[in-house]
């Protein structure tokens, strides 16, 4: 590509006064030269989003809809293109960017479907009450404000679309930042919006620098954050902005329980090949990849060779192959910190049983065991491919062992019984509990955010467009019911 990219300008295409490359993790090549906004332009982006806020909200639910549909449709069409560029400046294996395109497509298409249904009034009687006598209340939703949606790397289209996506079924101006290492997939949804015929300045995206990213969020006339990355900037975004509506999709550790019933052949050859796929897809660069493996003394012995197996049956390589299973880490820093926390971790005592080597960006899928408590990768969230493997005696030290950690934003737990499943339920400190399964499903239409440090506010189109909006009740007085 040899074209400078250009950014979204409520609405429009532009280019500022200075551009940054964006270099692919595998081999280091010029993916793209990218345009950044001027300092005006990000305030006309601002100015244009307010002044438009009205007007869009009473926009007709079938112009959002159709929007949305059309968007979903162009994702669909360019899959292959969007999925190669993914590749491209992420570092992702190329059928994990096919799958990351195909959930962006779901997403506008979900986006759609609640556009149609979303605000239509819910009427309460009021008359439960003499004062309340022919009267009703009508409740309906309306936008906090305009939205600073803020993207991370590691979905860098599928994370963009849950951030623009619902603020357009709900009728709210949005303007998105991507990740300054993963800006193009973002960049390319505004090809897609600027073919509809959305109000002008409803929605920018916006490459700006990280280091000019402190003004925006402190701009009154943007007061819904929506963030995803680590939990260390979610919460300085949310400490210096009080009283804005701050939602935070932050870090994990996320924990597969594997519980004594779990027993037969193929349950633990289930266990073993979900728990190998998901602590290394994308890299490990997931909130919810399995990094903790808890089993039960009764099934321990026999699982954890299972899941060396299958770790080390995981094909690295070349990100643009077909075959490929884990490609690199987003930059050679990311590598070189995962290398530094495993030294650490077999420094104080952890055995090594596959992995542990590092090359360039890339790092080898590893299991450990016998991790201490006081090592970094069993307290912090390793964002690579590394997996961490125990043993517990029952249901109750699993549970204990999940809830030791600061983060709480999804747990898997592997069993047959029904009694359990509602017991990690009620007892798992986090936001999802997948029953059957690693704590790495997601679908796009669920609920999805965390609990403790990982977070606060829910994602999921529709739980996305509850946040940006508020409930407004109108009081209609002297019907006769």
């Amino acid at each position: 590509m040899t074209a400078t990219t250009t950014f979204w300008l409520a609405g429009r295409e532009a280019t500022g006064d200075d551009t940054f490359t964006v270099t692919s993790p595998w081999d280091n090549r010029t993916v793209a030269t990218v345009s950044i906004p001027t300092a005006p332009q990000i305030e006309e982006a601002v100015t244009a989003a307010h002044a438009v806020r009205e007007d869009f909200a009473a926009t007709p639910a079938h112009l959002r809809a159709t929007a949305l549909d059309h968007v979903s449709r162009r994702l669909a069409a360019r899959t292959e293109e969007i999925a190669q560029l993914i590749s491209a400046e992420n570092g992702k294996p190329i059928k994990w960017a096919r799958g990351e395109v195909g959930r962006a497509v779901s997403v506008f298409r979900f986006a759609a479907e609640e556009a149609r249904r979303f605000n239509g009034g819910d009427a309460q009687r009021l008359d439960t009450d003499p004062g309340g006598q022919g009267r009703l209340a009508v409740t309906r939703r309306f936008p906090k404000g305009v939205v600073l949606g803020i993207a991370p790397f590691n979905f860098p289209l599928n994370l963009c679309a849950h951030k623009i996506a619902p603020a357009i079924a709900a009728g709210v101006p949005i303007i998105l930042k991507p990740a300054p290492a993963t800006p193009l997939s973002g960049l390319i949804l505004g090809e897609l919006l600027a073919e509809t015929d959305l109000p002008a300045g409803s929605w920018s995206i916006l490459p700006v620098p990280n280091d000019q990213m402190p003004a925006l969020v402190q701009d009154e006339r943007l007061p819904v954050i929506s963030f995803t990355g680590s939990e260390k900037v979610g919460y300085a975004i949310m400490d210096s902005v009080p009283r804005k509506h701050c939602t935070l999709e932050l870090g994990g550790n996320g924990a597969a329980v594997v519980l004594a019933d779990y027993a037969s052949d193929a349950d633990l050859d289930w266990a073993a090949t979900r728990i190998a796929t998901f602590s290394n897809y994308q890299g490990g660069q997931s909130c919810i990849s399995v990094q903790r493996v808890i089993a039960d003394a009764a099934v321990y012995d026999r699982l954890l060779p299972r899941i060396v197996a299958a770790v080390e049956a995981q094909v690295t390589g070349d990100p643009a192959d077909a075959t490929t299973d884990v490609g690199p880490l987003v930059s050679e820093d990311a590598a070189k910190r995962v290398e530094s926390w495993v030294d650490e971790a077999v420094q104080k005592g952890a055995a090594l049983l596959t992995g542990g080597k590092r090359d360039g960006a890339s790092y080898a899928p590893t299991v450990l065991t016998d991790v201490p408590a006081d090592a970094t990768l069993a307290c912090e969230e390793i964002f690579g491919p590394v997996l961490t493997v125990q043993k517990v005696n029952g249901e109750t030290e699993a549970f204990e062992a999940v809830n030791s950690s600061k983060y709480g934003l999804q747990a898997g737990v592997f069993t047959h019984d029904l009694q359990t499943a509602f017991r990690a339920h009620r007892a798992l400190e986090v936001g999802g509990v997948i029953v059957g399964d690693v704590p790495s499903y997601r679908a796009d239409q669920m609920p999805y955010g965390g609990a403790k440090l990982s977070g606060v506010g829910r994602e999921g189109v529709r739980y996305a467009m509850d946040d940006y909006t508020y409930e407004r009740v109108l009081v209609l007085t002297g019907l006769a019911l």
